[in-house]
């Protein structure tokens, strides 16, 4: 994919990013070696890296930046499926922002051109304190690897296809030239405010995405720890009770001997004191016995207490259910027909099995009548099967409030809703 680092238009590069700063630099071919397998990086190994390619002109000037992703292996190696065009879609990119030669072409998640895959690029940050252009500008200034630099001529700005249509109209011939100059740099201050929206809006999304996933991972965590608890808890009441049938049976044969002892000193008055001396024994015995009945007694108290504790604890200090259960952390889930829902601590567990049962029960519907509807508010056409048993599929009005829809009217064209009463 790097044949060279080197053409007639200028040089390439590939950086590879450490937060929001540069932490290694190496020409395009030598990047193609580490894709041909050649040499690994061991320091980089089991590593996804996030990596910049760069396209300069002779003057060291960026005209494209693509930020891409890529996986090295546990033995520094690149992944070997890597395919992203990097080269072909420098090429191909939106307008961004002007690094010292007029705007580049950009290529990154929030700009995804059809030919890419989104999640194989990523967004940079353009937060002062650790902005990647700014960083990417200095170490191509910096020129570590050594390019030849030329002075060119002043290159006249290609029409390089943008996003969206710019809301300012170029400055024409018969316009003032300061009015014009302003209008340019208008139009790339609003392109710069788009990109960092929707650079803000992916980190956004990604965050959102990664408390999710925690917050799912910790009540399973939770959950699995109530079960493991309620197996602590079975288990001890298992062997509890097989501890009080063995405690019945002995007292059953202390109540034996002492029938047999009865029987005993009544026929062999001359072994008296051989009875008495077992008795004595017996009851020592016996002593002993209540007394761990005693112990077992105190011990299953302890358990029944040490189980009501766990049962009742407060969520570990430091956590994300404590601080929900604190209230200084809301969860707030969105569903259709219902907006945003602040849910309680005590419905979080209920809202996490059933979702959609849990919005249902906000909008005063059942779940069955509640998935009705928002099959309709996804894709409000008529239903209604004709003869080839495929839809009418005729475009209706959305019915946006769950409670006002009526399952074979709402859902119906004018035509089909009178075959439906009839066939009712």
């Amino acid at each position: 994919m790097f044949s060279v680092d080197q053409s007639t238009d200028g040089y390439s590069a590939v950086f590879l990013m450490e937060g929001a700063q540069v932490a290694r630099q190496m020409r395009a071919s030598e990047f193609g070696a580490f894709l041909d397998g050649y040499v690994g990086l061991s320091d980089l190994a089991d590593t996804d890296v996030r990596a910049v390619y760069v396209l300069m002109g002779k003057d060291l000037l960026i005209r494209s930046l693509v930020f891409f992703r890529i996986y090295f292996d546990e033995e520094g190696r690149a992944d070997s499926h890597w395919n992203i065009p990097v080269e072909k879609l420098a090429l191909k990119g939106a307008k961004g922002p002007d690094l010292g030669a007029g705007p580049i072409r950009l290529i990154c998640r929030s700009q995804c051109p059809p030919s890419a895959s989104s999640d194989e690029l990523w967004d940079p940050d353009m937060t002062p304190g650790g902005n990647h252009f700014q960083a990417v500008r200095k170490a191509t200034a910096a020129n570590a690897l050594k390019f030849p630099k030329q002075v060119d001529t002043v290159e006249v700005e290609e029409n390089i296809p943008i996003l969206r249509s710019e809301l300012i109209k170029p400055a024409t011939a018969s316009e003032d030239p300061e009015a014009g100059l302003q209008r340019t740099r208008l139009a790339r201050m609003i392109r710069e405010q788009r990109l960092r929206i929707k650079t803000l809006q992916s980190v956004h999304r990604d965050a959102m995405t990664d408390l999710q996933r925690e917050n799912r991972l910790e009540i399973q965590q939770l959950r699995n720890e109530m079960a493991d608890l309620q197996q602590q808890y079975e288990r001890k009441l298992l062997t509890n009770e097989q501890l009080k049938e063995r405690l019945a049976d002995r007292n059953e044969q202390y109540l034996s001997i002492q029938e047999k002892l009865g029987e005993e000193s009544n026929s062999r008055s001359q072994d008296s004191q051989t009875s008495h001396a077992e008795a004595v024994i017996l009851r020592e015995q016996l002593e002993r016995k209540q007394h761990e009945l005693e112990l077992r007694n105190d011990k299953i108290a302890l358990l029944e207490q040490e189980n009501h504790d766990l049962r009742h604890r407060e969520p570990p200090d430091e956590s994300l259910m404590k601080q929900l259960n604190e209230q200084s952390v809301f969860l707030v889930a969105y569903h259709a027909g219902v907006g945003h829902i602040t849910l309680p601590y005590g419905d979080i567990e209920r809202y996490f099995e059933n979702p959609v049962a849990y919005a249902a029960q906000k909008c005063g519907l059942n779940e069955p009548a509640y998935r009705e509807w928002f099959i309709h508010y996804e894709k409000p056409v008529c239903l209604h099967k004709l003869k080839n048993n495929k839809p009418c599929g005729q475009p209706l009005l959305r019915v946006s409030q769950p409670s006002e829809f009526v399952p074979g009217q709402d859902d119906h064209c004018d035509e089909h809703q009178v075959t439906a009463a009839q066939t009712v």
